[in-house]
């Protein structure tokens, strides 16, 4: 009888083993060439820098171009194309930069380039020191966020102003799982390899449809962007490469040093990133300014696009 079970009992393993390795190839992608990407994306908005040997970032430039700048950096795993719905509205008194931060969009990285949001300080300003901009407000959504608000500390004389929407930076004390099985998968070599690998489609319209309120506005068209983008060369690597510790470094003793005009935004429907924790950085940053919106997720600056731009216009033209 024990005989028979371990031979059930293997039998079942190996189907599962070999229903595991079809569903690895069937899902498997390589990586799309550049060149391909590059065009199929290309508006006359884009442009490209060589900011170090083999990192040339990608980013969108709008607006007039002796307008004061306004600086965007997306959260991980997005890009450029998360602040299209901002453009419209603040391209007119504003020069809007929305850039592709290595691992993302159109921007190329060297080969063993490593996900570090601390390091992607100095990039942002060798960036903006490539273009000839001096000064600049910037304003950041999650990961992006995190690098906006160091940004303000590294450079206060060159960060005119700060918008930190759905930031990162606080240490998580959830203790729930996360409602995207990328980022859960992400906690384990497997699945960080696993990943790396294959179309992340499923993932990714799983994990955004999570993160928004309006599910509408999670269509095919930003998914299919989205994954295609991923497939970049090196980006899939690059982003398996993320330690959740190069983010989360926030200190009231720390922002409490910031000194320039910060607007908080944060959606109450947020399952990614706590609204606590834009509080957190409302209260620390002398002044800062803080909105949470109703019934908005992760991405205020997709969800509404215009109330959200609105709102940023309104607080950057005090100060102008």
């Amino acid at each position: 009888m024990l005989k028979i079970l371990s031979y059930v009992v293997l039998v079942v393993l190996l189907a599962l083993v070999a229903l595991a390795a079809i569903a690895w190839w069937s899902l498997r992608a390589p990586d799309l060439p550049a060149e391909q990407l590059e065009r199929e994306f290309q508006t006359p908005h884009e442009h490209y820098v060589e900011v170090s040997p083999g990192l040339r970032l990608h980013y969108r430039d709008e607006g007039p171009a002796d307008a004061p700048v306004l600086l965007l950096l997306h959260g991980y795993g997005d890009s450029y194309a998360t602040w299209e719905g901002w453009s419209p509205v603040l391209r007119e008194k504003w020069r809007v930069i929305s850039l592709d931060l290595p691992g993302h969009g159109l921007t190329a990285a060297p080969a063993g380039f490593v996900l570090d949001g601390n390091a992607f300080t100095a990039i942002v300003l060798g960036f903006a020191d490539k273009i000839g901009v001096k000064r600049f407000a910037v304003a950041g959504n999650s990961m992006g966020g995190g690098v906006a608000w160091k940004l303000a500390l590294a450079a206060p004389e060159r960060v005119q102003a700060l918008v930190l929407v759905s930031a990162a930076g606080w240490p998580s004390d959830a203790t729930g799982a996360s409602p995207s099985l990328a980022f859960r998968l992400l906690q384990y070599k497997w699945g960080r390899d696993l990943l790396a690998s294959i179309d992340n489609r499923p993932l990714i319209k799983q994990g955004l449809t999570a993160q928004v309120h309006d599910k509408a506005l999670i269509t095919d068209a930003v998914i299919d962007r989205w994954a295609r983008y991923q497939r970049y060369p090196g980006h899939r690597d690059i982003l398996m490469s993320a330690s959740p510790a190069s983010h989360a470094t926030a200190t009231k003793e720390l922002l409490a040093t910031v000194k320039v005009p910060t607007l908080v935004l944060h959606g109450d429907y947020d399952p990614l990133i706590p609204v606590e924790h834009s509080r957190r950085f409302a209260a620390a940053i002398p002044g800062a300014k803080l909105i949470v919106y109703p019934n908005v997720g992760h991405l205020p600056q997709r969800e509404i696009p215009e109330q959200s731009a609105k709102d940023v216009g309104e607080f950057l033209a005090a100060w102008r």
